[in-house]
């Protein structure tokens, strides 16, 4: 009697005890989303159910899965692979090397199995929205996740290791500039950092500010919610938009390629031309000419895709740009950015003394550092909507942002102290010690050739003095005695076979030879610039052409168009473009006539209407005395449409044919 006392007593202990922890435990799994799938979707596989209905064995069957998973990727196996890390994913959603490795298969691995372009950007995005709009939304605050995301975006994408990079780099503009519409334009007197970054943070507060349901909307402005209507029924999305992400990106896609077609004359040019829903957005957008309330509308579509599809919170995109610098979001790399940061931020949410050392810091950190880097060598970017829709060659050039380069070492002592052991004072070598000094050579070499002296000599000056250097760098005091210009020589003899030094070079050469040649009546100047500039595009190209298998035509490191004239043409255009008219007519009027003949019909464009204003009110010139067409235009027409041409039937990369 007395043993059956005891065991009952044990019994009921047990059983009280199982009570309380299992109330522990599932309330443990609700706060860190540690759930499981516990039901069959219709059309999963049957090795779900099987996977659901073991119960307590799940575990077991997702391990042999697993392997089996591992060992068709090994064998080259991958569509199977996919199938069977879907499955893992379905399973054990909780899981991130699995959703990782799921991501990685189809973005390195099947991706580069294909034959062109367009293929292989199918495989690459699928597997970056494989991690953004599904690993993440079961994986919120899984620092891994973040960190592997990021480099994707950062190495796959704003790379050059892939053969087919300058088509993904086009296509990511191409999608981003849809969804959130062209980089601010800056003013010629508002060129300070902080002016700039302002301006970039106000065009996405716009997004955070706007309502967030319909009802909301159409308190806002009634006539955007009317809009709102009319598109949903002439697009058959009745009731969709503000609440389903693809019915929002159909609408910005059409508001945007309106915006260009529009921006361009092409409605007049191309009459007959025009697909019937490019066309029945044209009559809607003439029906309400209220821009205001399509910005409103817009900004309001936006939030939803934004959120709802692509994962991403506005009010964290604003805290960047304030925090890094003037993020474009078209580039792959503020979306490397954007993930990384967010992954360390989590992760650093989700620290103890217990796993400090085992949450890769180090590594997750390098992915925000390198992005910054990266934002700094090409961050400036300039694109042609239209070229890439209508299936064109693409014009793309990203170029160096000095914006960013007083981001870098802003960053240098947070970075550091989240990093703890890793990046400790005491060793000898430390990882994000020598990527500044390497980046501080970069800025200093860029200044110099671009003629600031100032900035290039106060970025020398920091390097000088910064107390972080690697105590094992034999090189660094002799460096450090140079003059400037001996050491931004040096920088660029020991790595012009760059890309981004290539690019860097080439640019700042021709912005020298603009600004301070041209904008100054200093011919020698320009000649000197533009001739050095010239010289280390065709250096670079004779060193680093290689044709691929993916392109017929784009080279795998062409960071910058191989034609000297026409990428020289394109960045007098830009530069003309964002100065006041009285500096536009210095450039115009001292550039050689090559120049002025890709420059022309843009100008006739930004500043004919003002001009023509000011010369009815008797306030100025007539605009074909400041800017008289120069000779052979419409030759020059005739010979640039005929190179555009030709890049397309040579299958340059970027054509969107949708």
């Amino acid at each position: 009697m007395k043993v059956r006392l005891i065991a009952i007593l044990v019994m009921l202990v047990g059983m009280i005890g199982s009570g309380v922890l299992t109330t522990q435990i599932a309330a443990s799994q609700g706060r860190h989303e540690l759930v499981y799938t516990d039901r069959a979707e219709d059309g999963d596989p049957p090795q779900i159910a099987l996977g659901i209905a073991m119960g307590a064995f799940r575990g077991i069957f997702v391990n042999i899965l697993w392997l089996e998973a591992t060992a068709a990727k090994e064998e080259g196996r991958f569509y199977e692979s996919i199938e069977l890390a879907r499955m893992i994913t379905q399973l054990q959603p909780r899981l991130p090397q699995v959703w990782t490795f799921h991501a990685w298969n189809m973005t390195y691995n099947i991706s580069v199995t294909t034959h062109t372009p367009e293929e292989r950007w199918e495989w690459v995005i699928a597997g970056i929205d494989l991690l953004r709009k599904e690993g993440l939304v079961a994986n919120p605050n899984d620092m891994h996740i973040h960190k592997e995301l990021a480099w994707m975006l950062l190495h796959k994408v704003g790379g050059y290791t892939d053969d087919a990079n300058q088509y993904y780099k086009r296509q990511f503009a191409y999608e981003w500039q849809n969804i959130l519409g062209p980089a601010p334009v800056i003013l010629p007197d508002q060129r300070r950092r902080d002016q700039v970054i302002e301006l970039y943070a106000q065009q996405t507060q716009l997004i955070v500010d706007a309502p967030k349901t319909r009802s909301e909307l159409a308190e806002l402005n009634p006539e955007s919610d009317e809009i709102a209507r009319k598109f949903e029924s002439r697009f058959n999305i009745v009731g969709r938009l503000g609440s389903d992400p693809d019915a929002g990106e159909e609408f910005l896609r059409r508001f945007q390629l309106d915006r260009e077609l529009q921006r361009a004359g092409r409605f007049v040019t191309m009459q007959g031309q025009l697909g019937p829903k490019t066309m029945l957005m044209r009559q809607l957008r003439s029906e309400y000419p209220n821009e205001q309330a399509w910005n409103d509308l817009a900004n309001f579509v936006r939030k939803n895709v934004l959120i709802d599809g692509y994962n991403m919170e506005p009010v964290r995109m604003v805290q960047q740009i304030r925090k890094f610098g003037p993020i474009d979001w078209r580039l792959p790399t503020a979306h490397a950015l954007y993930w990384g940061s967010r992954g360390t931020d989590v992760g650093r949410m989700e620290v103890t003394a217990r796993n400090r050392t085992s949450l890769d810091f180090l590594n997750a950190f390098r992915m925000v550092m390198q992005s910054v880097q990266d934002l700094w060598r090409h961050g400036d970017m300039y694109f042609n909507y239209l070229d890439v829709h209508e299936g064109r060659a693409a014009y793309y050039q990203a170029v160096p942002n000095v914006y960013f380069v007083p981001s870098y070492g802003a960053m240098l002592e947070e970075v550091v102290n989240a990093s703890g052991i890793y990046e400790a004072d005491h060793k000898p070598y430390r990882q994000y010690a020598v990527g500044y000094e390497n980046f501080l050579r970069d800025a200093i070499r860029f200044f110099y050739r671009r003629g600031d002296n100032v900035s290039a000599q106060f970025w020398f000056d920091k390097l000088r003095n910064f107390e972080g250097v690697n105590v094992n760098n034999p090189d660094f005091v002799r460096d450090m005695g140079l003059s400037l210009k001996e050491f931004a020589d040096q920088q660029l003899y020991d790595s012009l076979g760059s890309p981004q030094v290539a690019v860097s070079e080439v640019y700042a050469s021709l912005q020298s030879a603009f600004y301070n040649g041209l904008m100054v009546r200093n011919l020698d100047v320009f000649n000197g610039q533009w001739d050095y500039a010239r010289k280390a595009h065709a250096y670079f190209f004779s060193q680093q052409f290689n044709e691929v298998v993916a392109s017929t035509n784009t080279a795998r490191m062409e960071f910058m168009d191989r034609d000297f004239t026409f990428l020289a043409g394109q960045l007098f255009t830009n530069i003309i473009m964002t100065v006041h008219p009285e500096q536009a007519e210095l450039l115009f009027g001292y550039a050689p006539d090559d120049l002025k003949r890709y420059a022309y019909d843009s100008l006739v464009l930004q500043f004919k209407p003002t001009i023509d204003e000011l010369v009815a009110q008797g306030e100025s010139e007539p605009f074909e005395i400041l800017f008289p067409e120069p000779e052979g235009m419409e030759q020059f027409r005739i010979a640039y449409q005929a190179k555009i041409d030709a890049r397309t039937n040579r299958g340059v990369e970027g054509a969107k044919k949708n």
